[in-house]
């Protein structure tokens, strides 16, 4: 399973959504995720992935939030 793939089964469980609906270039806001949701969220893939993401208030699309954990992982 890639990045993306984790990423959108844990937004899709999170939101309650279809996996049709989350592609790199959804944006948070269009999911309805606000701030206190991607702060949350940004916790569980911390320990998912056992990274550290910095700047959340950045992060707009899933797509960036892919790349700033790949990015992390290595």
């Amino acid at each position: 399973m890639t990045t993306f793939e984790k990423i959108a089964n844990i937004l899709k469980d999170y939101i309650n959504c279809d996996l049709d609906d989350i592609k790199p270039e959804t944006t948070f806001e269009s999911l309805k995720i606000d701030s206190l949701d991607m702060v949350e969220i940004i916790m569980n893939l911390e320990e998912e992935f056992s990274v550290t993401v910095e700047d959340v208030s950045e992060i707009k699309t899933v797509g960036q939030l892919v790349e700033i954990i790949e990015e992390n992982r290595k």
